[in-house]
């Protein structure tokens, strides 16, 4: 499948070639912290099938669980993270952000990872009230 996508203020644009097949969410802490909420949702190119369109990304180093090197790119102008890869040299797969891909809504996850990390309120999501626009916390005031 054939995506494109960009960075919030739009400097960072990119395409890429995905399998629907591999959008996971990860439980992983390193993903909540980076996302500060509980978890991310990635859609992994085809090896070495990401073109970047416009903008520069800025990038960061991290050692993941398994020990390896992961490279992560955001723009440097807005902040939001757009995709991470293997460090070194050979093909290189991209865990794209699924909120930075236009066709976000085509993409479902298959599957959840590292949920062993995963917050444990994540499965009363579900059945939490829901609002279509933001949500105002009534409180009453005590005597």
């Amino acid at each position: 499948m054939k995506i494109d996508g960009a960075c919030h203020c739009g400097d960072l644009t990119y395409e890429a070639e995905i399998n629907p097949d591999n959008v996971v969410i990860c439980h992983c802490t390193d993903c909540q912290v980076m996302s500060a909420t509980a978890y991310r949702i990635v859609a992994r190119s085809k090896p070495d099938m990401l073109t970047l369109l416009s903008g520069e990304p800025s990038t960061y180093s991290k050692i993941g669980t398994s020990g390896a090197e992961r490279v992560l790119s955001f723009c440097p102008k807005c902040g939001t993270n757009v995709f991470a890869t293997t460090a070194g040299e050979g093909s290189k797969v991209y865990s794209i952000r699924t909120g930075t891909i236009r066709q976000v809504a085509e993409l479902v996850p298959v599957a959840q990872q590292w949920t062993r990390s995963a917050q444990p309120w994540i499965d009363r999501v579900p059945s939490l009230p829901k609002f279509e626009q933001q949500y105002v916390p009534t409180t009453k005031a005590t005597g």
